[in-house]
């Protein structure tokens, strides 16, 4: 998919259905001239949903579509009759999508299963006819409820990418280069920083027709907490992924310091980022000999479990799969 196609952030106005007004309605036939009430409710105005569709990977349908409004519910009628609903809309959405209010910033809800349906702007309810305020002391009222107002309000909808392993580092690491080997995903790959400049999924086979899915996060550089390069604007795809895979070059100055710094990026983005499982592959490997990677394993004996691979040589890769299956379950 173009770049300019993968939309992840969408701001919305959203207008749910007023409700119909209750009938105010007394019972006439050609054999009662002055019967009872028998005003019907109106009906209730149409909701804004949010509903999951496995089939989307980006909010590219809304990006032109700003205003979702939903219809009013009909008055109520005589002889008891009840208004029609409004009819609903419904916003089909990619799984992993955040709904937040706009002014408040509050989180409302979020999509992770297919058909899953959620209400962004309730419409309003449908006012009583008049047939409901009859008494003992009143049996002919002549007034009925008004239909409640629907609601209007901007909302945000924020796509964060589900995948079951993120792969983290800074740019020109070999993420994508790892993406386009173990799975059939074509991300662009150049030797220029920042060729990423979209989230990539691919789905990797494994052993015995099992299989898990690798997202391509863009390029992390230090300070991206700040804003940074890409700044923030991808670091929320690491959030749904169940753990990390850091893709540190072997022609890195120091892993070990390429590897805090990528930490502690996480760290003061979402604290929470820290509690996922992870993974070190030390890419582009093909350069080194066999004595020099047993050194470099001695100096990387402090940090988390990690595995020597090339891309390019497609060496080591049946190793981190197995490493990072162990690891999912």
């Amino acid at each position: 998919m173009a770049e300019n196609n993968f939309v992840d952030y969408v701001k919305i106005c959203c207008r749910s259905g007023n409700g119909g007004a209750g009938s105010v309605h007394f019972h006439r036939d050609r054999f009662n001239s002055k019967g009872g009430p028998d005003g019907g409710d109106g009906g209730r105005g149409g909701h804004v949903i949010v509903r999951g569709n496995s089939q989307l990977w980006t909010l590219i349908h809304l990006k032109y579509q700003r205003h979702i409004f939903a219809d009013d519910g009909e008055n109520g009628r005589g002889a008891l009759k009840t208004g029609a609903d409004g009819q609903d809309v419904f916003i089909e959405v990619p799984l992993g999508t955040v709904a937040r209010d706009a002014e408040t910033g509050e989180t409302l809800f979020e999509i992770t299963e297919h058909d899953e349906s959620r209400i962004l702007a309730k419409g309003g309810r449908g006012g009583m006819g008049n047939d409901h305020f009859k008494s003992p002391v009143n049996r002919t009222p002549r007034y009925a409820q008004p239909g409640e107002a629907g609601e209007e309000s901007w909302k945000i909808l924020e796509l964060k990418i589900l995948a079951d392993v993120g792969l983290v580092g800074f740019p020109n690491a070999g993420k994508s280069t790892l993406l386009s080997v173990i799975s059939a995903a074509k991300p662009e790959i150049a030797d220029y920083p920042f060729t990423t400049l979209i989230p990539n999924l691919g789905m990797v086979q494994y052993r015995d027709k099992r299989s898990f899915v690798v997202a391509d996060i863009p390029g992390i550089i230090e300070g991206a907490h700040t804003g940074k390069g890409l700044g923030i604007r991808f670091l929320r795809h690491i959030e749904r992924n169940s753990m990390l895979l850091f893709i540190i070059p072997a022609d890195s100055k120091n892993i070990e310091k390429e590897y805090r710094i990528l930490l502690n990026e996480l760290k003061e983005y979402n604290s929470e980022l820290l509690d996922k499982k992870r993974l070190i592959a030390i890419s582009k490997c093909d350069m080194l000999d066999a004595e020099l990677i047993e050194e470099m394993k001695r100096e990387l004996a402090g940090l988390p479990p990690h595995v020597f691979i090339s891309s390019v040589a497609q060496t080591g890769l049946p190793q981190l799969k197995d490493m990072i299956w162990q690891t999912l379950n």
